[in-house]
């Protein structure tokens, strides 16, 4: 009877997920954005200051990437070094496609946020169809999990566009650009806190600005003084914000603040 008691307990615990990505806290949105400056210098940095080139960048990157999300898929839990690595090859992964859609192929920046924004909005959809949720309070499921990947690799791309967009198409600068969406991700802030603007919805839409506010940023530090940046280069600005998002990491844990406990049966 003890077998059987235990053999059905197992059973039960194989089939049961924890949720595969952090609370989100201060740490969250502050690594996020620390993910997104370094995906878009380093990204610059291994293209242009070793010498790569894209074409070599975006497929050395994409095959780190994938091999990293399938140590992530193949966890039942969320696991900070390799969820937080996934999120800066991702970032990085991201920048790539939208340079190489704009500088190979010559696809211009409008048409690239607009075909980013469409993906964007079929993955949700595709996802809410299926899941009949967005919330990442219930990446419990592989394929929850695979729509989630997929929307934040269209929400880097999107991000990577309209940033490059804002701040070198329609001439705004760097520093405006970061003044521009750091703003919008207030409003969005005040009208889910002020005005009961829906918590996945507000999620989301922060999200994506969180995106080019990060490349906005990345570029400002890197950027020569006579382009309008502060000149700490490519190299620079990606030691500092690296080292940033590894300490953090690293405190993460061992706190494990950011841990959710919710183990919620997955479906057959």
């Amino acid at each position: 009877m003890t077998t059987t008691v235990q053999s059905g307990t197992a059973a039960r615990l194989g089939r049961r997920m924890l949720n595969k990505v952090p609370e989100v806290t201060l740490y969250f949105w502050l690594i996020k954005v620390l993910c997104t400056t370094v995906g878009e210098t380093a990204a610059d940095f291994l293209n242009d200051n070793l010498g790569f080139g894209l074409t070599n960048t975006s497929l050395i990157m994409s095959a780190v990437l994938v091999a990293v999300l399938v140590a992530q898929f193949r966890k039942r839990k969320y696991v900070p070094g390799i969820y937080w690595l996934a999120v800066v090859l991702i970032s990085v992964v991201g920048t790539l496609i939208s340079d190489n859609l704009t500088d190979n192929f010559g696809v211009s920046l409008v048409t690239t946020t607009i075909v980013f924004s469409i993906c964007l909005a079929v993955t949700f959809t595709v996802w809410y169809r299926k899941e009949r949720t967005l919330s990442i309070h219930s990446i419990n499921t592989t394929r929850r999990e695979a729509f989630y990947w997929l929307a934040i690799l269209f929400t880097f791309a999107l991000g990577t566009s309209a940033g490059d967009l804002t701040a070198e198409k329609l001439n705004v600068g760097y520093f405006n650009s970061v003044l521009l969406f750091g703003g919008l991700i207030a409003v969005v802030a005040v009208a889910h806190f002020r005005f009961r603007l829906g918590a996945i919805l507000s999620f989301w839409i922060a999200y994506v600005l969180t995106r080019p506010l990060g490349a906005s940023i990345g570029d400002y530090m890197s950027q020569p003084r006579h382009d309008g940046g502060l000149g700490l280069g490519t190299t620079g600005t990606s030691a500092i914000f690296l080292a940033a998002i590894l300490g953090l990491v690293s405190y993460l844990s061992v706190t494990k603040i950011d841990r959710t406990d919710r183990a919620i049966p997955e479906p057959a």
